[in-house]
């Protein structure tokens, strides 16, 4: 017998339709379908056959898929591939060169995403200034496995208010991110952790939905795609190196081993424990890239102020220097950088984490005078303290590379 079409949710009608795509597949989605139309086509009885649901639901699962739950239609697209035992040795290989060193954390990014769609996981940004790195590649073999619950955004979509067309979405992928502002930010950055949104269409009263999204960023701009501080832990930022030889029919041979990377997924052992809520910890999603992009985010009152007390330290072959706020204020000010004690005071507080005396206590206080000279001399104070090595880690510009260009074979 014929599988019916339509369905009733609510007191509205809708048809499943299949469009065709150029890759020559088809995307299946509800429209809405009038009633009149249907009698028409088919005649009244027909209406009978059709099955009536109280709503919608959003239930993701790629294992043991359910188009309906207690009544509700499930509009959570099931995969069309299954899993088959094969070879996916050209599909590992490919995430070796994205993942590099951390492939069996990317391994386990992949399994999670297929075996636990509802887990929090870290927002994957790939960036390079290199062109043929392969970002673009992975992001068309993961549309190929997760199909209709990948969408792609651009920066302008992301921060529209309208959010319909991807609320319900697995995967979130935006190409050639740019947030200048620290509110696009502060939204992914709520999104990555949250289990619910307000689903908002034209049109439409804003809703409470269930959210399950992660989201996958790639960028050419590897230094301040992004304003991030040096206490976020949501990123997990890899340097892709370019790919030295290319093959035209590459993506082919990816997706004809999706049906063997999905047996290879399920049968797998996890990595990594599950130690936070975004299953993964700082520690082991930190990456140099990260690091340079936490850099090139700092102020310049931070750059400045981290060269005039890297300047003391070298000058006095010290380990750590002692300062008060109106030291460095004072100091700040023979520059171009303008500050106030309010600002600094927070910023040695909460952005570089650090804690003063508790007390009144002797201390050895620098001053730079107008010629540029720089002294010690004795002062008193609630002095902070910072370390040689906390200025080196975290304002030393000189980086390590990553990785050589990788050679694949088609």
């Amino acid at each position: 017998m014929k599988a019916i079409p339509y369905k009733r949710v609510g007191t509205t009608y809708y048809k499943l339709v299949a469009a065709p795509t150029i890759a020559g597949h088809f995307n299946e989605f509800l429209v809405h379908w009038n009633i009149e139309t249907i009698k028409q086509d088919h005649g009244k009885a027909y209406l009978t056959k059709i099955p009536k649901y109280d709503g919608f639901t959003c239930i993701p699962n790629h294992i043991n898929f359910k188009q309906e739950y207690k009544g509700f239609y499930n509009i959570y697209s099931p995969l069309s591939k299954e899993p088959l035992e094969g070879s996916c040795e050209t599909t590992i290989g490919f995430l070796e060169h994205i993942f590099g060193k951390q492939l069996a954390l990317g391994l386990d990014y992949l399994q999670l995403l297929y075996t636990k769609p509802v887990q929090v996981l870290p927002i994957l940004c790939l960036v390079s200034k290199e062109r043929s790195t392969g970002k673009s590649t992975f992001l068309k073999w993961l549309k190929s496995i997760f199909e209709n619950n990948l969408t792609y955004l651009t920066n302008d979509s992301f921060s529209s208010q309208f959010n319909s067309d991807w609320a319900n979405k697995l995967l979130i992928c935006i190409d050639e991110v740019l947030f200048n502002k620290e509110e696009l930010t502060e939204r992914i950055k709520y999104l990555s952790t949250t289990n619910i949104n307000k689903l908002e269409a034209k049109g439409k009263d804003k809703r409470e939905v269930e959210f399950f999204g992660k989201f996958i960023l790639c960028s050419n701009n590897e230094d301040n795609f992004i304003k991030i501080d040096a206490n976020e832990t949501r990123f997990w930022v890899l340097k892709v190196p370019s790919i030295k030889k290319e093959s035209t029919n590459f993506l082919e041979h990816l997706i004809a081993e999706i049906p063997a990377f999905l047996y290879f997924l399920f049968n797998r052992k996890l990595s990594t424990p599950h130690q936070t809520r975004m299953w993964f910890t700082p520690g082991q999603i930190k990456t140099a890239a990260l690091t340079k992009l936490v850099k090139n985010n700092r102020n310049r009152v931070e750059k400045e102020l981290a060269s005039i007390l890297m300047g003391v330290i070298e000058k006095f072959d010290l380990e750590e220097v002692d300062f008060c706020p109106l030291d460095a204020l004072n100091a700040l000010n023979k520059t171009r950088v303008k500050t106030d004690l309010t600002q600094l005071r927070r910023l040695l507080k909460v952005d570089w984490n650090l804690t003063n005396q508790p007390n009144s206590n002797q201390y050895r206080k620098f001053v730079i005078w107008s010629d540029g000279t720089i002294t010690l001399i004795e002062a008193k104070g609630r002095y902070f303290t910072v370390k040689k090595e906390f200025l080196i880690q975290n304002f030393d510009e000189t980086m390590t590379d990553e990785g050589e260009p990788t050679v694949y074979k088609g």
